[in-house]
């Protein structure tokens, strides 16, 4: 996947393909037809996180769930998806991405037809798990067929800056989305809204994407690795949830977390040994992938927790509407388009991977200092230039991560290998939140400086992070 390396076809069709000769007019617009189709899934897969946020209470008030459950409603779809990652990217690596990436949005959308039909708690929350195991088909099968159908060098440049700014506005505008969609239609309208997309993704995907090819000798299933990584996943995301939820000492969240983390461990013993292995043990050893699962977790935390920082300090402290703060967020979601559509290949054309790495990183850990100066000033106005240099830094710097992460993979594993990064940004995420929330909490004074610590001790520690992208070897600018 790295775009200043070349790597060999899979996955071609048996004509034309986009990497074969000068473009002729078909190929071209078969290559556009492509790119539409894992944008538009993975901006499916990012919107879905975030945008059931702002209909949680009427889904509360509508369903009869308590307090204390509702929050099952957002944590099912994080076990689904961060529990089923890892066998999701295998699976796409073994089955076939493109078979992998129609079973994925089928199960998405499926899911989310139960959920907008949903009379009781325990239907929503089954939908939501659904839906993220939909997810962790979809997402690993995107990059695969992604690094199948287009060519090491500017045309993978420009897909990987496409896919990325589909997924960065997908994220960012989730919960203006969600807003808008349940002030105007009620809090079903968050379900539906998925499903023309995912019913797009189906039925596009086996005309204008390469088809799969079978590989000699890549028949079998490691059953109990799958089983392994699955379980271990499943328990260390439940864990986090649980921390978040009933405290990080309660035995709930301590065990569920050890369990976790002993069976991963035994996953690797396990895996080592066997002869066709589900996680190949090997990719640990992927320079490139360790420094970039190392930078997504810190990083991802520091973002989670700018984006809890901004609709706190919005709402509670500026005291916006949950609508208004939705829309206050939209200008994030436009500068990483911007930024992803505009500033990412002249950047990795110029710079090459490395260096834009480092780059991105640590303007995402100057942005969260600027959100602490913004949130000092008690105005809307005075944070908006944070949000769009969060929407520029993050939304540029998140392709070149999974860009990186595949470079010295081979094509038969770029699935996994992108599940790994995205499991590990799911574990960033939940535990940076986590823990400048405690930092905020901890600070003295009002609520607003608590927050500001919080944003600038993620900027500092993403600051330190943006070093590690120096460890990346060194590649020549496309």
């Amino acid at each position: 996947m790295n775009p200043t390396e070349s790597a060999a076809p899979t996955g071609a069709d048996p004509g034309p393909s986009p990497r074969s000769g000068p473009e002729a007019p078909g190929r071209s617009r078969r290559a556009v037809l492509a790119l539409a189709v894992l944008a538009l899934a993975h901006f499916t897969i990012s919107v879905d996180f975030n945008i059931v946020y702002i209909a949680l209470p009427q889904i509360g008030d509508a369903l009869g769930f308590s307090a204390a459950s509702l929050q099952w409603v957002v944590t099912a779809f994080s076990l689904g998806y961060g529990g089923f990652l890892l066998l999701g990217g295998r699976a796409a690596d073994r089955l076939g991405a493109r078979r992998m990436l129609v079973s994925g949005a089928a199960l998405m959308g499926a899911a989310s037809v139960a959920g907008a039909l949903a009379q009781d708690p325990a239907v929503l929350v089954a939908s939501r798990a659904l839906q993220g195991l939909g997810a962790a088909a979809l997402f690993p099968a995107t990059l695969a067929v992604l690094t199948a159908a287009f060519p090491a060098g500017p045309a993978r440049i420009r897909a990987m800056a496409v896919w990325g700014t589909a997924g960065a506005f997908g994220a960012l505008a989730g919960g203006a989305v969600g807003g808008i969609l349940t002030s105007a239609f009620g809090w079903p309208a968050v379900f539906w809204a998925l499903v023309p997309a995912t019913l797009a993704v189906v039925l596009a995907a086996p005309v204008v994407l390469p088809a799969d090819v079978r590989r000699p000798g890549r028949a079998s299933f490691d059953l109990p690795g799958a089983a392994m990584v699955t379980a271990g996943s499943l328990l260390l995301v439940l864990g986090i949830s649980l921390g978040q939820s009933v405290g990080w000492a309660s035995w709930q969240s301590a065990g569920a977390l050890l369990l976790g983390a002993l069976t991963l461990v035994g996953l690797l013993l396990f895996e080592r040994r066997a002869a066709d292995p589900l996680l190949p043990v090997r990719l640990l050893t992927n320079r490139s992938l360790l420094v970039t699962m190392a930078l997504v977790f810190v990083l991802m935390g520091s973002v989670n927790t700018l984006h809890y920082v901004y609709t706190t300090h919005v709402q509670v402290t500026l005291g916006l509407s949950p609508l208004a703060a939705g829309l206050g967020f939209l200008p994030q979601g436009l500068a990483a388009m911007l930024g992803s559509a505009l500033l990412l290949p002249p950047l990795l054309a110029r710079w090459g991977v490395r260096s834009a790495l480092f780059a991105g990183v640590a303007g995402s850990g100057l942005t969260a200092v600027l959100f602490a100066v913004a949130v000092a000033a008690d105005s809307y106005w005075a944070m908006l230039p944070a949000v769009v240099m969060l929407g520029v830094t993050a939304g540029t710097t998140y392709p070149v991560l999974f860009a990186a992460a595949g470079a010295g993979v081979s094509d038969d594993e770029q699935g996994v290998a992108s599940a790994m990064v995205s499991t590990t940004q799911q574990i960033g995420a939940a535990v940076g939140l986590a823990s400048l929330v405690a930092v905020a909490d901890a600070a003295a004074g009002p609520a607003s400086s608590g927050l500001g610590a919080a944003a600038v001790a993620g900027g500092l520690a993403t600051l330190a992070a943006a070093f590690l992208a120096l460890a990346l070897r060194r590649t020549p600018a496309a």
